[in-house]
């Protein structure tokens, strides 16, 4: 078969796919020259670049080639998935691959944001000794309230109670077994108003944003925000707002609204509570090859 890996894949992965037998092509193509390249391909394999929309669908399906698109990663918001479906085109992601990565990154956040790890390494960079500017917070016997309590934000709430903190979740999903001493699930309200470091983990939702100026006043004063699922679950002015009230203490972003033309919000990101990284959570060696493997797996059992 022929892959297009239009965001780049693993080496490992890559030479896997070729001892297979299969031709593989790394090639990122913008919207109209991908419409036109994806009929020369049986599988498509993206991250979160770039974005498989109906027309790139209706593409596919008059090239009559293409089998599949894979999702290298858990969301597949950037996918028409049910579109892609019910045109026969299969979609397929590595929900597990990349989950403790991302737990970690948020994790590194929230130590980030409550002792000022960031922005204080870079003020001893310019030879600025500014010890009593920065006055964190500690993690242990607080409370983390994570929103959409998936393979992440289990992840995540693991490492949280190794630490002694709480954990509140919410997710429309409950799983059995998963409650103790130091985690339960809670309803939204009770989340934003009882955490003291809020975690978000859900796919995007078309036209609702999570932390917004309405539910950033129901929660605690100094709280701390960290998103790494998607920028647009977020509402940046409102965040930018409240982190200069001092509302929220700090805010932890791997994603942004608008991450092509990212330095819209030079504001919030330079912000001096705010810790950011350019959407890196699932960006490690081992994640890389879990997912490289799991992208291996799906096209063998095609």
């Amino acid at each position: 078969m022929r892959i297009l890996a239009s965001d780049g894949i693993e080496k490992g992965a890559r030479a896997a796919l070729e001892a297979l037998g299969h031709e593989v092509v790394e090639q990122f193509y913008e919207v109209d020259e991908l419409n036109e390249q994806v009929k020369n391909f049986d599988v498509l394999v993206v991250r979160s670049a770039t974005k498989v929309r109906k027309p790139t669908i209706d593409a596919a399906v008059a090239g009559g080639k293409l089998k599949m698109v894979i999702r290298g990663g858990v969301g597949i918001d950037n996918i028409d998935h049910e579109y892609a479906k019910e045109n026969g085109i299969q979609v397929r992601n590595t929900p597990a691959a990349s989950s403790d990565a991302v737990a970690e990154l948020a994790l590194g956040h929230m130590f980030s944001c409550a002792r000022f790890i960031g922005v204080a390494n870079h003020t001893i960079r310019e030879d600025r000794w500014e010890k009593k500017a920065y006055k964190g917070i500690e993690l242990m016997g607080k409370t983390v309230g994570i929103i959409g309590y998936g393979r992440i934000g289990q992840a995540l709430g693991r490492r949280c109670m190794a630490l002694g903190m709480k954990v509140l979740a919410y997710d429309i999903f409950h799983v059995e077994g998963l409650e103790n001493e130091n985690m339960k699930y809670a309803e939204m309200d009770e989340v934003l108003a009882n955490s003291d470091f809020i975690s978000v983990h859900t796919p995007s939702v078309d036209g609702k944003k999570l932390i917004c100026a309405e539910n950033i006043a129901k929660m605690k004063d100094g709280v701390v925000i960290v998103n790494t699922s998607r920028g647009n679950n977020l509402d940046e002015d409102a965040l930018l707002e409240a982190l200069n009230s001092g509302k929220v203490f700090g805010a932890g972003l791997d994603v942004l609204a608008d991450e092509k033309n990212f330095t819209n919000s030079h504001a919030l990101y330079s912000h001096d509570h705010v810790s950011c990284t350019p959407h890196i959570g699932a960006q490690t060696k081992e994640a890389q090859k879990r997912i490289g493997a799991e992208i291996v797996e799906i096209i063998k059992g095609m």
